[in-house]
């Protein structure tokens, strides 16, 4: 695969740190969020290293550092830098103008389905120009981006398609979307009339392919790094302050948070020791655990700080107010028993304490 990483883990940090200096973070809505994405592609800190490949965990901590700043910022971060594996996990690189903003769109809600025109006897190879119609709900970043990675459907199965959204056929609406937390993604829905776009891998291409799960593992970042920021938050207070209530909760939230660490290391070194193989019992472990891990750290912070920074601290209130709703990107239940059924069928005993294979 292409697209490797030209910068290191150490100069994307710097990058980020450079972004908080120069920006009001979190971002109060998508017209102010489209500078801070834009400097994070244009300075080169959105070619990631690609899950898979060695270096998965140098992405996550991207991801995670970007989050740290603001959970809108990192949504349209993330989908951008996902939307650029996928692409290059199906070898369609050439496709990619050089500064494109990319969204990537996979909600399949009943009430929105985009359909491609085109049988696929007409048109079903990589890079094949096809037509889409229909309706795209969830398209976070949609008023700011260039392009959009998306599912369609072409003759009952599902494809991806790359789409320009500056074109005729193409109406980014103002619906869908009333969400106080994670307001700024302006994740809307799209509206498709014969437009243009192009085929992105094989039928079924989203789904069936070792990035699907390592990318979704990928989100669990996203989510450690707006409740490390929150920790944070907690263990500034901290310093100097013998309350023993807010040292007690400080330690809750060590406990959560050095669990979550582990969970994404090992969870990282597994798929880069098995690049090819079905991470998804992986990734639904990681999701889940770092949901927990949200969930402690959100309510002890709250309870160790009370309402003050709620009241008074504009970036404290914006990522209790996000993150919330970013997590609810989880399943809930119906992940855990999809988690259920995979280990009700694994042979080994999985919970040894063997090192990772």
């Amino acid at each position: 695969m292409a697209m490797e990483s030209a910068l290191s883990a150490e100069q994307r940090s710097r990058i980020v740190t450079d972004l908080d200096a120069q920006k009001r973070l979190p971002a109060i809505n998508v017209t102010a969020l489209a500078a801070s994405l834009a400097y994070l592609i244009d300075t080169g800190a959105d070619r990631l290293p690609l899950p898979g490949q060695g270096d998965t965990l140098s992405r996550w901590q991207t991801l995670a550092d970007v989050a740290g700043l603001d959970l809108s910022l990192v949504k349209l971060f993330e989908g951008h830098t996902d939307a650029l594996a996928i692409i290059a996990e199906h070898g369609a690189e050439a496709l990619v103008p050089a500064d494109a903003r990319w969204g990537m769109w996979a909600a399949e809600p009943p009430f929105a389905r985009a359909e491609i025109e085109q049988s696929r006897d007409e048109g079903d190879a990589n890079g094949s120009d096809v037509t889409i119609s229909g309706r795209k709900a969830w398209c976070s970043g949609a008023p700011i981006l260039t392009h959009g990675l998306m599912t369609a459907w072409q003759d009952g199965i599902q494809r991806l398609v790359a789409v320009t959204l500056d074109q005729p056929g193409v109406n980014v609406t103002q619906q869908g979307w009333e969400a106080v937390g994670m307001a700024a993604t302006a994740s809307v829905e799209v509206e498709f009339d014969h437009a243009r776009a192009q085929l992105i891998g094989p039928a079924g291409g989203y789904l069936e392919r070792p990035g699907f799960w390592q990318g979704g593992a990928g989100i669990a970042a996203c989510w450690f790094g707006g409740a490390r920021a929150l920790g944070e938050t907690l263990r500034a207070r901290a310093k100097g302050n013998d309350n023993a209530h807010l040292l007690a909760h400080l330690g809750e939230v060590d406990v959560a948070l050095e669990s979550g660490r582990a969970t994404l290391r090992e969870a990282a070194r597994w798929i880069d020791a098995h690049p090819r193989q079905n991470a998804q019992l992986i990734a639904m472990r990681a999701r889940a655990v770092i949901e927990n891990v949200v969930n402690a750290v959100i309510y002890h912070t709250g309870r160790a700080l009370g309402a003050g920074p709620y009241c008074r601290d504009p970036a404290f209130a914006q990522r209790m107010a996000d993150l919330p709703v970013f997590l609810r990107q989880s399943h809930a239940e119906r992940d855990l028993e999809a988690l259920g059924r995979e280990l009700a069928a694994v042979d080994d005993p999985p919970w040894g304490l063997t090192p990772c294979a």
